[in-house]
């Protein structure tokens, strides 16, 4: 494990992905924010020891989105947590997920990840133009700051046009790394030009967290969260967080993460989902997206897991629920130029398949995945692969 410069930078590339659903989730839904950020700490800190490599941690999206645009209740996602964390135990232990990963052929794998990069590089933009559902709901384009906009100027297409030229700017600097530049400064804009009552009622002290802060669950939240939640959730989990991550970091780190395979990562998604459903926090997996975006920032080990695990713990401890008033401070444009940059690092995971009917699979899985999900690209993939295979054989 190394702490320099550049793995503490790096371990902050995956929170454009993390903290706007996060925060969300904690004032749409009222899960709890020192339950939430406490037990994504441990799981940082998990993944460093079980993987040995860098390893992100990231929302399980189509839940988490899904949640916020409905406003479902907070015993129906801890739910769904509980039935993630026994799905993915159990495709690890029977060798499903091995079956599924080596079944996968490579070009739908790079599909997968380049879909996942123009998504991003989507909502990406929408932070920064201020148009993404939280915002709108809002009514402001940076709804912690009190300044909205620069004369004519919106003030998140201001700051994330400054955020994203300094960081292409310096991101081959190992001097002043890119991801500490932007996250700094972002965090500066927080402190100036925030609400300056938000960090008044900050009461540090030790503030632990509570375990089964909502209870357990009725049989009726986990009937809806099955048919709302988590069925729609599991082929993309099995395919981003399993699949394609590590594909991915076998391509960074080679016989390094010989850890991360596909039964590893999915009894590791078991573990962090039974520690969120104890601590009532949202349903957490890994993925190409964050591991591309701590990659691309400098991390190469596993201690940028640990610095960012500790710092989330702590911060849920001293802070306890508060906390939110703290990771608010980083300006939505600002976490909007992290995803851009993130899922450029993984359109360009594409450019290695030369073939033509590779290409054609690929882009298959991107169009669909972009307009109408990623279950439909990712089972789409599939079926091309096997046609083409079927095809050649006669």
């Amino acid at each position: 494990m190394r702490f320099n410069r550049m793995e503490i930078a790096g371990s902050l590339g995956d929170l454009g992905g993390l903290l706007p659903l996060g925060m969300g989730m904690v004032m749409i839904n009222g899960l709890d924010a020192s339950g939430m950020f406490f037990s994504i700490g441990l799981i940082y800190l998990y993944s460093a020891f079980y993987f040995r490599v860098t390893s992100p941690v990231q929302p399980m999206k189509v839940i988490c989105a899904y949640a916020i645009a409905t406003g479902i209740a907070s015993s129906q996602i801890l739910a769904a947590t509980l039935m993630a964390a026994i799905f993915f135990l159990v495709i690890g232990i029977t060798g499903i997920a091995d079956v599924a990963g080596r079944k996968t052929p490579q070009a739908v794998v790079r599909g997968i990840q380049a879909a996942i990069g123009f998504m991003l590089i989507d909502q990406g933009a929408r932070f920064i133009f201020g148009v993404t559902s939280f915002q709108v709901r809002q009514n402001a384009v940076e709804p912690y700051l009190m300044l909205q906009s620069l004369g004519p100027v919106p003030i998140g297409l201001l700051l994330g046009g400054i955020g994203l030229l300094t960081t292409v700017l310096l991101l081959r600097s190992r001097r002043y790394p890119a991801m500490l530049v932007l996250i700094g400064g972002g965090l500066a804009v927080g402190l100036f030009l925030g609400n300056p009552g938000s960090l008044s009622n900050l009461a540090p002290g030790i503030h632990p967290p509570e375990v089964m802060p909502f209870g357990f669950p009725a049989l009726t939240d986990f009937i809806i969260a099955l048919t709302t939640l988590v069925l729609p959730q599991i082929p993309m989990t099995l395919g981003n967080a399993v699949i394609a991550q590590a594909d991915l970091s076998q391509r960074y780190f080679g016989q390094a993460s010989s850890r991360v395979t596909y039964k590893s990562l999915c009894l590791s998604l078991a573990v962090a989902n039974a520690l969120v459903f104890l601590f009532g926090g949202m349903p957490l997996a890994h993925g190409a997206e964050g591991m591309a975006a701590r990659y691309r920032f400098g991390a190469r080990t596993a201690g940028s897991n640990v610095f960012i695990g500790v710092i989330f713990v702590v911060l849920a401890v001293i802070f306890g629920a508060k906390v939110t008033a703290i990771l608010g401070l980083i300006p939505l444009s600002v976490l909007g130029v992290l995803l851009l940059l993130t899922g450029l690092e993984l359109v360009l995971a594409f450019r290695d398949l030369v073939k033509a009917r590779d290409l054609v699979i690929a882009g298959v899985v991107i169009v669909l995945t972009f307009f109408v999900n990623l279950t439909a690209g990712f089972v789409a993939g599939l079926l091309v692969a096997w046609l083409i295979g079927w095809w050649g054989r006669r």
